[in-house]
């Protein structure tokens, strides 16, 4: 089954970069957050952490995603129930999320 991706990039080509990786394991992309299998936030925007325990009480697996000199956010985004991992990494962990 395709799983279905929520993806927030303030980034619009790293947003086509996972896009690109959500279509190469049979996933879409999708709007809304509502119904989706994974959602992919940015620690640095002004809600996300909020989002992620939203999505977290629902039951939606959360990748996470910063800069690594913000470490306290990353951890923040962990503690609040996410996957978070530095942008260096966002790749090769939805890949495998998606496996």
């Amino acid at each position: 089954m395709a799983k279905r991706v929520y993806l927030t990039a303030r980034d619009l080509v790293f947003r086509s970069k996972l896009g690109a990786a959500v279509a190469a394991r049979g996933g879409e992309v999708v709007r809304e957050d509502a119904g989706c299998d994974l959602a992919v936030l940015d620690v640095e925007a002004p809600d996300a952490l909020t989002r992620i325990r939203g999505f977290v009480t629902r039951g939606i697996p959360v990748l996470a995603y910063g800069p690594h000199v913000r470490a306290e956010l990353l951890r923040a985004a962990r503690e609040a129930g996410a996957i978070a991992v530095p942008n260096s990494q966002v790749e090769a962990t939805l890949l495998e999320l998606l496996a």
